[in-house]
């Protein structure tokens, strides 16, 4: 394979072409290339990467450019494959590629930059951090290799791979030098443009400057007024054909600039911008259905969306044809027999599916990304404008709930379930009865859809769709048959659960059984888990509308969620069976009492869980049990506290990973102090439990801590202010490092009670 990839040809002009062709995907080294990859990925890193390294070492000491460059795009090619291995041997690898940065020949210099970008993606984001004081210099360097515009556009490819998964406080440092560089080479390349007519490194160097603007955000502010007139240069005169693709991605840049500096900063440019773009819808500027603007434009309006919020409807009428156009695209398909396949044959626009000896279905994939971005940027009017959008909402719902089962595109399904509450949510200014008969429209389909549903990612999607639709519509919007259909999808889904869990098993007993395997079991597991959380999302809203009234229905999935909770069981089971039990508690109230066999035990056990995502669930439910669970499970919570108390005051309870489960320990003990001070020592245990402040990880936990030191101080507990109100200036300073750390909103309730508690002592 390796030898394949040597075989290049020596073409003079290489670096200085303009227009770059698409790969001969049958030339030995595009074959070698991606022959090492699947090679990698089968075999895996252990029996490939010593191969390749032994190989490699040898071929970068070459003085043939072909090896060198070989061997660079080896590295990358084994990347994905090797992941595990290559980790280790990073800081090496680095050492090795970035002298190739400065290699004589431009195509070595060119593998170099792709073999940096590749591992910035495989192994971000720990490649940035720590290689940013090295990759960044010498790829912004290559930035200035004007003469070899294919290098220098290769460089700001890779930096684009690199500033997307870069950690910002990583990226600030440099943004200033960076810009700097994409600066003087924007300009150049504006100048070169205009006398040369080359367009390469232009269109490359939008990008870079999208990217960096996207990842550094609001810090970008200072750089805004540098570059938006350029951009807007661009997208105005950019009108010919050759520069469609140049235009495109100016406007790209232009609307993620506007999404990293915010509103303020943007507003006085959006309506320029907008009346560019529309200026393309209206005619001035031809745009034909595979004119590669279309996607870009219609990504762009929904950014300028999410920017303008509502001063964006007035756009709608212009934006929406060519929108729904795109989201409406019915695919070519045929059915060919081996004869017609010969005349299709090596046409890169259709996809074929074999079956049967003689027979091939065939799908025009022409168009299916931009109908899936289509239909995604109808999900962000939709959410973004609320009421705004309402005038659209029932044409929008009667195109996507048929693509919940658009089995051509992953993404049009996830975004076609996706849109859907957001839908609901528009349609609300048109009255209940409206959004009621808008959900018996959804809901039906949307069932059909999580039954049917072949990829798990897309499921999850579905899933979370309805849990959210039930959210949007609060109310008792269920018929029995619903209901019972809804509840057999649950229990198909969660049987399976079982079963896959019990193959994986079975798969590790197997003789075939090694580290590979281990990692695609893995793999399938943290799907499976994905999928549970989306099973308790359901289960939520239905407890909150329903409460006990829905006991009946989800006994017939007890004994699953019994068995969740089993010893044998691994920890993620623990803790979405906890989940579902916590919601049992808090929305059926006293009558949860009906589960106290199926949960109790465990869900003290399980505070002492290795697991901080268990403990965290566990603690949570021992709150709302003291809140809601009524007076038959005092003693449980009595019993809990000694054991709550012991979390919170373990020497690591404060670190990063046990930190949720820490704050949710100390909400309950809150819990207990409020609803059950009757059955403890609240005395003796409010001081304890004062020393545990402030709180501020947890947004929905931090009002009931907050609340109970507020009850407190209203009365002027002697526990909580000491001998003398010794404690009074530290209480001040909790509830200000609250405010400080955003734990609580001051326009809150509970912000709003320590806001008056604040004034009050300073009165005093």
């Amino acid at each position: 394979l390796l030898h394949m990839m040597v075989q290049l040809e020596d073409e003079p002009d290489w670096a200085t072409q303009d227009e770059v062709l698409d790969e001969d995907h049958d030339s030995d080294p595009v074959v070698g290339e991606s022959s090492l990859d699947r090679l990698a990925c089968s075999l895996g890193g252990k029996t490939v990467l010593p191969l390749v390294m032994q190989c490699v070492t040898q071929m970068l000491n070459s003085e043939d450019w072909r090896q060198r460059h070989a061997a660079l795009m080896a590295v990358s090619a084994a990347g994905e494959g090797c992941h595990k291995q290559m980790e280790g041997m990073l800081p090496q690898l680095v050492d090795g590629i970035l002298k190739y940065l400065q290699d004589p020949h431009p195509r070595v210099r060119y593998a170099a930059c792709n073999a940096l970008g590749q591992m910035a993606t495989d192994f971000s984001p720990g490649f940035e951090k720590r290689f940013h004081d090295r990759v960044i210099p010498g790829l912004a360097l290559l930035l200035e290799d004007h003469s070899n515009p294919r290098v220098q556009a290769h460089a700001g490819a890779a930096l684009v791979n690199f500033f997307e998964d870069c950690p910002k406080v990583v990226l600030l440092p440099y943004l200033d030098a960076v810009v700097q560089k994409i600066e003087a080479v924007l300009n150049s390349k504006m100048r070169e443009l205009v006398e040369k007519g080359t367009k390469l490194m232009l269109e490359q160097i939008v990008v870079t400057l999208a990217a960096l603007a996207d990842r550094a955000e609001e810090k970008f502010v200072d750089y805004y007024d540098r570059f938006m007139p350029c951009l807007k240069y661009i997208i105005q005169h950019a009108a010919t054909p050759e520069l469609q693709l140049l235009r495109g991605k100016a406007i790209e840049c232009v609307s993620l600039i506007g999404l990293a500096v915010g509103r303020e900063k943007f507003i006085a440019d959006a309506s320029d911008v907008m009346d560019m773009l529309l200026k393309t819808q209206t005619g001035d500027i031809e745009i034909s259905e595979d004119n590669p603007q279309l996607s870009y434009m219609i990504s762009a309006w929904a950014r300028i969306c999410k920017i303008l919020g509502k001063q964006f409807e007035p756009y709608l009428p212009y934006v929406m044809g060519p929108v729904l156009k795109a989201a409406a695209l019915k695919p070519e398909i045929a059915l060919m027999d081996s004869d017609d396949m010969k005349v299709v044959e090596g046409d890169e626009d259709w996809q074929f599916v074999s079956f049967g000896d003689q027979q091939n279905f065939g799908i025009r994939t022409v168009g299916l990304e931009e109908k899936a971005t289509a239909c995604q940027m109808l999900v962000c009017y939709a959410r973004e404008l609320k009421e705004g959008f309402a005038s659209y909402a029932e044409e929008v719902v009667k195109l996507m709930v048929p693509m919940l089962k658009f089995y051509f595109h992953d993404a049009v399904r996830s975004a076609a379930a996706e849109s859907l509450p957001c839908l609901l949510e528009c349609a609300r200014i048109r009255g209940d009865a409206y959004v009621a008969e808008m959900w018996q429209y959804i809901c039906p389909e949307l069932l059909s859809a999580i039954d049917g549903e072949p990829e798990k990612e897309v499921l999850s999607d579905h899933m979370s769709s309805f849990s959210q639709c039930l959210s949007v519509l609060g109310t008792k919007c269920l018929s029995e048959e619903q209901i019972n259909t809804l509840i057999a999808i649950l229990d198909k889904y969660l049987r399976e659960h079982f079963e896959r869990a019990d193959e994986r098993q079975m798969k590790r007993r197997d003789e075939d059984y090694d580290e590979l395997v281990e990692e695609e079991l893995l793999d399938e597991d943290d799907e499976d888990v994905f999928l549970l959380s989306k099973i308790a999302d359901i289960l939520r809203p239905l407890l909150s509308c329903y409460k006990e009234e829905f006991f009946p229905h989800f006994d017939k999935l007890l004994p699953h969620f019994t068995r969740l909770l089993g010893p044998d069981r691994p920890w993620p089971d623990h803790q979405w069976s906890l989940c579902v039990f916590d919601d049992i508690i808090e929305y059926g109230g006293p009558a949860c009492e009906r589960y106290r066999n199926c949960f109790l035990e465990r869900l003290l056990a399980l505070l002492t869980s290795t697991s901080p995502e268990v403990r965290q669930a566990a603690s949570y439910g021992i709150g709302v049990l003291a809140q809601f669970g009524g007076e038959g499970f005092v003693q449980t919570c009595v019993q809990a506290v000694p054991v709550l108390v012991a979390m919170i005051e373990a020497p690591d309870s404060r670190a990063p990973e046990r930190v949720f489960a820490t704050e949710n320990a100390i909400s309950a003990v809150s819990k207990v102090l409020l609803w059950r001070s009757q059955a403890i020592n609240a005395d003796e245990l409010i001081p304890r439990w004062f020393s545990w402040l402030p709180v501020w990880e947890d947004d929905e936990e931090n009002p009931h801590v907050y609340g109970l030191l507020c009850s407190l101080l209203e009365v002027n507990h002697p526990a909580l202010l000491g001998k003398d109100n010794a404690n009074l200036p530290r209480v001040v300073m909790v509830m200000a490092e609250a405010f400080a750390k955003e734990a609580v909103e001051p326009s809150s309730p509970v912000g709003a009670r320590m806001v008056a508690l604040l004034n009050s002592l300073k009165g005093n």
